[in-house]
């Protein structure tokens, strides 16, 4: 990883928390929106920060920080396709029966 992959990293990282930490402690974000947040253009050219974005979010799941779900439940990078939403680890609640 070059440093500025390592720089982007960082970024995207902290996006993710930045962003959690700004809505209500049980919501939840998509990668898109760290990737918008990183992004220094007014393009769609954050579009190719999905990927970097997705990967941030599994280091911070991997650091006990976050949970990537998967209509409303958590998902292992394993079972992730398709969209997947962000959230802080232990924020969620129970659904009513």
């Amino acid at each position: 990883m070059t440093e500025t992959d390592r720089q982007l990293a960082h970024r995207l990282e902290q996006a993710i928390r930045d962003l959690l930490e700004r809505r209500a402690a049980t919501a939840s974000i998509c990668p898109s929106d760290a990737a918008r947040e990183v992004y220094e253009g007014d393009d769609d050219g954050w579009r190719a920060l999905m990927e970097a974005a997705r990967r941030a979010a599994w280091r911070l799941v991997a650091a006990g920080e976050v949970e990537v779900t998967r209509a409303g439940r958590p998902v292992t990078e394993a079972e992730a396709r398709g969209p997947v939403r962000i959230r802080r680890a232990g924020s969620h609640r129970p659904r009513s029966r």
